[in-house]
């Protein structure tokens, strides 16, 4: 998420409040708890951090200028990859043992062999390579560029020497993270606009752009594939249920501040936000949801990644101080060297 640091926390007397309440409506909805923060992991290392992204039994952090892989086993760090400018997310793609990280400071995805994490080259993308996704229908690796407004797609057997990008796709405004159905179409946040913008990845190219109605500035997405229902954070504190076949908007639910993740498991909907709450909501049916939980976390901790079935959840965060001239309406929180972790949240 483009300059995230800059723009996430309020202070920590909102979280207290949030949660709080929070607590209250699960209640009302009867909905009692199961998931807890459980565990830590202490990782240390310097740089701030953004997406993260879980395959099998690793764990891929970025840190600005690196990426971390992390044993969830042990908590151990397993391997450091170099090179980046201002790194945002990592896309996998085991059949090319091929990984792919977006690059905003260079406007490039740096490639990596997924066995040995040795970098394999890079490839240009555009301006603010930010959110990064591999989809299986298209068989392309799909970057969501901010300053650029565009979407460039990447083969995951790309040329390193000389190779560029399969497509580019103008999204009209600027994009965060995107999903697939995996059945041709991807869902693009368009953050800017306060819309969806529908790619139909044949042609490459929008057939559609859907309002996201009381949500503004999405952010993170995830989706049901099976009920076909879009879940979208947005940063005015709403949760935004949508259709994917027509954009009616389903439900929507409130949830904590700075949110810049969702993700959806077994019949649950996670939305992780940077004020330290975990907001969880219950999939009864395609067209009713219903509040399940809200976990409190820690500050910063705004992006995660699931285990298979929900059952484990990973949300990077550190210790944060606040940087001269910072207030509430103008926060600039700055992570403290060395005191970076993994927060596990379980049943």
């Amino acid at each position: 998420m483009k300059n995230y640091f800059v723009r996430l926390f309020g202070f920590s007397i909102v979280v207290a409040a949030f949660a709080a309440a929070g607590a209250v409506l699960a209640a009302e909805a009867g909905a009692p708890p199961a998931y807890k923060l459980a565990a830590t992991f202490k990782v240390g290392g310097d740089g701030g951090w953004d997406y993260a992204t879980l395959s099998e039994c690793r764990l891929y952090v970025t840190r600005t200028t690196h990426t971390m892989v992390i044993d969830v086993a042990t908590g151990k760090v397993v391997a450091d990859i170099g090179g980046q400018q201002r790194s945002h997310g990592v896309a996998l793609v085991p059949d090319a043992r091929r990984g792919f990280i977006s690059d905003g400071g260079s406007g490039s995805v740096l490639v990596f062999d997924m066995k040995t994490h040795a970098t394999l080259g890079k490839v240009a993308a555009a301006a603010d390579a930010d959110g990064i996704i591999y989809d299986r229908a298209s068989n392309r690796v799909l970057v969501m560029c901010g300053d650029a407004h565009r979407m460039v797609a990447i083969a995951p057997d790309v040329n390193l020497s000389g190779g560029t990008a399969a497509a580019s796709v103008d999204l009209g405004g600027s994009p965060e993270f995107a999903v697939a159905d995996e059945k041709g179409k991807v869902f693009v946040n368009i953050a800017d606009k306060d819309e969806v913008a529908v790619v139909d990845t044949k042609p490459m190219k929008v057939v559609a752009r859907w309002p996201t109605g009381p949500g503004k500035r999405p952010t993170g997405m995830s989706m049901d594939r099976a009920t076909r229902r879009l879940f979208i954070g947005c940063r005015n504190n709403k949760l935004v249920v949508m259709n994917t076949d027509d954009g009616k908007i389903v439900a929507d639910f409130p949830i904590g501040a700075y949110v810049d993740a969702t993700a959806f498991r077994g019949g649950l909907v996670f939305a992780s936000c940077g004020d330290g709450t975990l907001t969880i909501v219950r999939e009864v049916s395609a067209d009713k949801f219903e509040l399940a939980q809200v976990v409190k976390t820690e500050l910063g901790a705004r992006t995660m990644a699931l285990g298979p079935s929900g059952e484990m959840i990973y949300l990077p965060t550190s210790d944060l101080t606040f940087a001269e001239g910072s207030s509430p309406a103008h926060p600039r929180p700055v992570p403290v060297a060395g005191t970076f972790r993994i927060l596990i949240v379980t049943q």
